[in-house]
């Protein structure tokens, strides 16, 4: 049975750039006998931003293709979206009084910042007269859906893993008709309509995204989508490579919404329950998402509300990380693709060209910032933070700390990443590296991984002079582990 009808309400747009299968909206429509949609590009959060960043443009891409759907459904040129450069907090009471929406309609969005700018939003509504209402949308399982038996949060992925799969009815997959409710979406009033705004209305420039093929909106989502399940059964045995076409390549598209994460899933299950491994085990990365998240929510030290990382195991905090001119050297070195490590130096070329890293990648290039440099694991996840298209507060945050050991399930302090074993093993041939790195292209295959082992003569044949056309190793793996144990080891010894 339908919910009691109001008369106007207004759907707010944020990480959920999709007209399909959205929870608010399919509330809203459901609900309301009018419904106006708006997003707002919060100067809150795009101010401090440089001026060049594709994740705006892809923001901006997304919403686009979401005005085009919402247009589509309303079967009217005059609705779509209202587009807003403003404060979020000041800007949608402001617009659902001048609409005369009863309700506004969001979904969650979890992080800290977040968190504390609804609840201004939500204060400023009450005293107009208007609710805000919010909805589970960006994740399957959220806050304390999954529980130990103990009534505990989880602090282990496998147990979570286990219990999560083992709550996970057809429901929680089903998606959230939109279609038979559009006709709820009205046109926008006259002194609203306008085209989604260009970037420079905004204040950006046009970044490099459109040359990275990358497909934007709701609609490249699904073409990505449907790319990934032809070869999802291979996505166990592809997914290290990261000269293979592997990867699903969705997570920018599961972080700002434009892909479902119900349809993500219910399309996993039902190739795992056909027999597919693959699809299995892409579940499972998925499930690590939720995970994470509920990881922020239940334990909210790991990030504060001023942005401030802690190890989510305490006694890390305690560890005497490298400090001064030489971390901040090593830092630069490791930033730049400096490192003399080809793989480690490629995967962070990747990073800084294209805001994308290979999962594989992103998991030996933090184990070698902490455990080869000694560099503080906070200053990488800064840094992803600031280059990863899909960057995502929750899933990043607790990458750092698995790679640095301080964190939920973390690999043991002890397990250190070898980059050049790890090179020979998920780059064997060098594709990837010759792709960032092509001045290497005339060693041996043999030195490729580490060319300080290659011979003058080699070195003179392919014309590669270290320390001039490409760096010499900045550390020496074996030394370093030797140090990372002992820095290990000592806080851990003092702190518990």
């Amino acid at each position: 049975m339908d919910a009691p009808r109001l008369t106007t309400g207004l759907m707010w747009f944020r990480r959920d750039l999709r007209a399909q299968d959205n929870t608010a909206l399919h509330h809203a429509l459901r609900t309301c006998g009018r419904v106006h949609c708006v997003f707002v590009f919060d100067r809150a959060i795009l101010d401090p931003l440089p001026r060049r960043d594709r994740r705006v443009e892809f923001i901006r891409d997304a919403l686009v293709d979401l005005d085009a759907q919402l247009r589509r459904m309303a079967a009217t040129a005059e609705a779509g979206l209202i587009v807003r450069h403003a404060m979020a907090v000041e800007e949608v009471p402001r617009l659902a009084h001048e609409l005369s929406a009863q309700l506004v309609f969001a979904n969650h969005d979890y992080e800290p910042r977040a968190i504390e700018r609804d609840a201004k939003v939500r204060g400023v509504l009450a005293e107009l007269g208007i609710a805000l209402r919010t909805f589970k949308d960006h994740v399957i399982f959220e806050r304390d859906e999954v529980r130990t038996i103990a009534g505990l949060p989880y602090s282990v992925f496998t147990p979570y893993k286990k219990a999560w799969l083992g709550n996970l009815t057809e429901h929680d997959l089903a998606a959230h008709e939109i279609g038979q409710f559009a006709g709820a979406l009205v046109p926008r009033p006259a002194t609203l309509r306008r085209e989604v705004p260009a970037l420079g209305d905004i204040g950006f420039e046009a970044t490099n995204l459109h040359e990275l093929r990358l497909a934007r909106g709701a609609t490249g989502a699904h073409e990505m989508l449907e790319d990934f399940l032809d070869r999802i059964d291979r996505y166990d045995a592809s997914r290290d490579y990261p000269a293979v076409k592997g990867p699903s390549y969705l997570g920018v598209h599961l972080r700002f919404g434009t892909l479902s994460i119900r349809e993500a899933a219910r399309r996993a299950v039902v190739r795992m329950r056909a027999g597919s491994h693959g699809a299995a085990v892409w579940l499972g990365e998925l499930i690590w998402r939720d995970f994470f998240s509920q990881v922020l929510a239940n334990f909210p030290h790991v990030s504060d509300l001023e942005g401030r990382s802690h190890s989510f195991r305490r006694a890390h905090d305690a560890i005497h990380w490298e400090h001064g001119k030489r971390a901040d050297s090593l830092f630069e070195a490791w930033c730049e693709g400096r490192t003399g490590y080809p793989l480690v130096d490629a995967a962070m070329t990747q990073l800084v060209r294209t805001g994308y890293m290979h999962n594989r990648l992103r998991m030996i290039t933090a184990s070698f910032l902490c455990k080869d440099l000694g560099v503080d694991w906070r200053r990488g996840e800064r840094f992803f933070a600031e280059n990863l298209n899909d960057y995502d507060l929750a899933s990043n945050n607790g990458g750092w700390q698995w790679a640095s050991s301080s964190g939920c399930d973390a690999q043991p302090y002890f397990r250190i990443f070898n980059p050049v074993a790890q090179s020979r093993r998920f780059d064997p041939e060098g594709k990837f590296i010759l792709h960032y790195l092509p001045q290497l292209a005339g060693l041996p295959p043999a030195a490729l991984h580490e060319p300080w082992t290659a011979t003058p003569l080699e070195l003179a044949a392919a014309g590669v002079q270290l320390g001039v056309n490409y760096p010499a190793p900045i550390v020496d793996h074996a030394q370093a582990r030797v140090q990372t144990l002992t820095r290990y080891a000592a806080a851990l010894k003092t702190g518990g």
